[in-house]
């Protein structure tokens, strides 16, 4: 009896170690198997904000400019393709000067379109199945209509936004952006795109009803983090700044709160996408070739 117990424990003590090392076995297989996913910057023009004191809701910025960048991305995953952002409109391309807005806030340039700019990679306008804008002001849906066979994948709540009356009487030019982008899922919440972890819709009111920002787990720069609007600058980000145009701040706050925290827990590289620092760290064609 003695030794069948013996048997037994040692037995027992055998699977649990097989098991042990069958587990990390497959955790490493599910490393190694880890889909390959890549983003591709491309340059959608260029903001000289006038008024800085816009983004800020008292006196902070009273007199001061700045320059903004205005990039979109290309997501490339193994299931598919993904553009985020749609930069300033290619009515712009080609222009003899930069357009300030009627309100002098703005003055804006695009010298290069979309079709050239994935040429280089590439990829045509049917190669993109899903197109994501972080929300749909002017700066972000400049060229989306000419990806109306994609996938439009957009909150609820901003969709309802951007095709209310208020927006199609009152700002028409808003609305048009997107007119034809008609391949529409609508969005309530965060949104796994491809089912793997690697390309995360991440939703983040307040700078309009259904702003988002975009989480990707890169084959070359691990966990990184897209903001769209939640920030537009550096100091922006590090006081919780908020613009004056913002929909609603305290959603704006709220969101910062969840968007550090899953910063934290991702230890997720972040880049802004207004600020022409973080704009430059990242490669641009024809560096892709290289």
């Amino acid at each position: 009896m003695k030794n069948f117990l013996i048997i037994v424990v040692l037995f027992v003590a055998y699977s649990c170690k097989e098991n042990k090392s069958k587990t990390k076995e497959a955790i490493a297989s599910e490393e190694v198997a880890k889909p390959e996913v890549k983003l591709y910057t491309f340059n959608g023009g260029t903001v000289m904000v006038n008024d800085l004191e816009l983004f800020s809701q008292d006196t902070t910025y009273h007199g001061q400019t700045k320059e903004f960048a205005d990039p979109f991305y290309v997501i490339s995953h193994p299931k598919g393709n993904l553009m985020w952002d749609a930069g300033l409109p290619e009515s712009l391309v080609g222009a003899e000067a930069p357009f300030t807005t009627p309100n002098g806030n703005f003055t804006i340039s695009r010298k290069e379109g979309v079709l050239d700019q994935l040429s280089t990679i590439g990829m045509s306008p049917s190669d993109i199945n899903y197109i994501v804008l972080s929300h749909t002001h002017f700066d972000h849906t400049g060229h989306a209509n000419v990806f109306k066979s994609s996938v439009w994948l957009v909150q609820k709540n901003e969709h309802d936004f951007i095709t209310s009356p208020e927006i199609m009487e009152g700002n028409a030019d808003l609305h048009n952006a997107i007119s034809q982008l008609n391949n529409i899922q609508e969005l309530n919440g965060d949104f796994d795109v491809f089912g793997d972890g690697t390309v995360v819709i991440k939703t983040m009111p307040g700078h309009t009803p259904g702003h988002q920002v975009l989480y990707l787990d890169l084959a070359e720069n691990g966990p990184t983090l897209l903001t769209g609007d939640l920030y537009h600058f550096y100091e922006n980000r590090e006081n919780r700044g908020v613009p004056s145009f913002n929909t609603d701040v305290n959603q704006t706050l709220a969101s910062m709160d969840v968007f550090e925290a899953y910063v934290k827990e991702n230890n997720a590289k972040v880049y802004i996408q207004h600020s022409k620092e973080d704009f430059n760290k990242m490669p641009k064609a024809p560096e892709y070739l290289k």
